[in-house]
C-alpha cells in the first residue's frame, strides 16, 4: 500500500518518534510544547496521525521526581509488552533531567493502564535524557545522553546492555563527544539517538548544538557483526549529515526516528524542524518544531542518504 503525504505531519510536536507495529498501525508520541505530558495517538497511514485524536498517557508529578519538563518520550514494543522512555526533571530544578520508564501490557497502548516502572540509573548522578532501545544478536541495549561530569559538555553519547526493558547491566561505554565545530554551537551536545539496521550494519543518528537552525544529525557506524560495547567499533562521520536548508526553508533538522513506510520496502526518517529561522527568546520554548518524515536514501556503499530536509507541501510518495 503507497500513500502520498506533505509535511509538516503532525504540527508543534518536537522529538518525535513512530513505531510501526505487527498490528498495522503507526504509533505516535513526541514532546508536547507544554513539557508536561506525555501523548500516543495511532492511525494505520502515516498521513492518518496527523488527524488522530492524541491520548494523554501519563502527566507529570504535582512534586518531586517526574515533576519538571517532560522531554522526548519514545514508545517500544518488548516482550509482548509497550515500554515508554522519557526524561523528566523536579518542580525546584525543571531542567535536571533523568531517564525513566512506562509499561503497558494492553494490545493497544492507547487503552490500559500505565505503571511507572521507576528510574534507568547510569554510572552517574547527572543531566540526562534522550534514551533509546534496540535488539541485536540476542541482546538489549540502551543508548542516551548525559553529562559527563569528567569532561566538558552538556551531553555525549553512552551504551549500555540491559538487564530488563527497565536495568542497565555491566559496563557503560562512552560512543561520541561533543567535538567538531558544527556540535558544540551554542551548547556542547550529542543527544537524540536512533539506531537503523540495513546492510550489515547498524547506524546510529544523533543531534548536535543547541535547538535553533544549528541543530543538526550526525552519524556512526559498526558493522553488525561487532562488539557494540566498544567505543573502537564505532565509525564517527566527521561532517553533519542532515542540516538546515535555506534552499526548502527548513531548520534545525533533528531529533529524529526512524519507521517504514506501510509495505516495508521504505525506511524513512522521522524527525522535526522549524519552517523559519530566525526565533525570539529562547528556542526550547518556540512551539513550532513540527513532526516530519521523508524517505532515506541509499548510496553505492550502502550508507544512508538523508538529502535535504524537504520543503512544506511537497508531495512525498511512500
Amino acid at each position: 500500500m503507497k500513500e502520498t503525504l506533505t509535511n509538516p505531519l503532525v504540527l508543534q510536536r518536537a522529538d518525535p518518534c513512530i513505531y510501526r507495529h505487527s498490528d498495522g498501525y503507526y504509533y505516535f508520541t513526541a514532546s508536547v510544547p507544554e513539557y508536561d505530558r506525555i501523548e500516543l495517538r495511532r492511525a494505520q497511514t502515516l498521513g492518518g496521525l496527523a488527524g488522530s485524536e492524541p491520548v494523554v498517557i501519563w502527566t507529570k508529578h504535582v512534586t518531586g521526581i517526574m515533576s519538571g519538563y517532560v522531554w522526548a518520550p519514545e514508545i517500544h514494543f518488548i516482550g509482548g509488552k509497550w515500554y515508554v522512555y522519557f526524561s523528566a526533571g523536579s518542580d525546584d530544578a525543571p531542567f535536571a533531567q533523568r531517564l525513566y520508564v512506562l509499561e503497558n501490557g494492553s494490545d493497544n497502548p492507547l487503552t490500559g493502564s500505565w505503571e511507572e516502572k521507576g528510574r534507568i540509573y547510569t554510572a552517574w548522578d547527572t543531566f540526562s535524557l534522550d534514551a533509546t532501545t534496540f535488539e541485536h544478536a540476542g541482546a538489549r541495549y540502551l543508548v542516551w545522553a548525559q553529562e559527563d561530569p569528567s569532561v566538558q559538555g552538556n551531553s555525549s553519547l553512552f551504551i549500555s546492555k540491559m538487564a530488563n526493558p527497565w536495568t542497565l547491566e555491566g559496563g557503560q561505554t562512552v560512543l561520541t563527544r561533543p567535538e567538531y565545530d558544527w556540535e558544540v554551537i551554542g551548547y556542547r551536545v550529542n543527544e537524540g539517538a536512533a539506531i537503523l539496521k540495513k546492510n550489515g550494519r547498524i547506524f546510529l543518528t544523533y543531534s548536535a548544538s543547541a535547538t535553533n537552525h544549528n541543530y543538526c544529525m550526525g552519524m556512526l557506524t559498526a558493522a553488525a557483526d561487532s562488539d557494540l560495547l566498544d567505543a573502537g567499533s564505532w565509525t564517527k562521520s566527521p561532517v553533519p549529515v542532515f542540516t538546515s536548508s535555506e534552499e526548502t526553508g527548513q531548520y534545525g533538522p533533528g531529533h529524529n526516528s526512524f519507521t517504514v513506510s506501510a509495505d516495508g520496502s521504505q525506511e524513512l526518517i522521522v524527525y522535526h524542524a522549524r519552517n523559519y529561522k530566525e526565533i525570539t527568546g529562547d528556542p526550547l520554548f518556540d512551539p513550532n518544531r513540527h513532526a516530519r518524515v521523508q524517505p532515506v536514501g541509499w548510496d553505492e556503499q550502502g550508507l544512508p542518504v538523508f538529502g535535504l530536509p524537504v520543503p512544506d507541501g511537497k508531495e512525498l510518495e511512500l
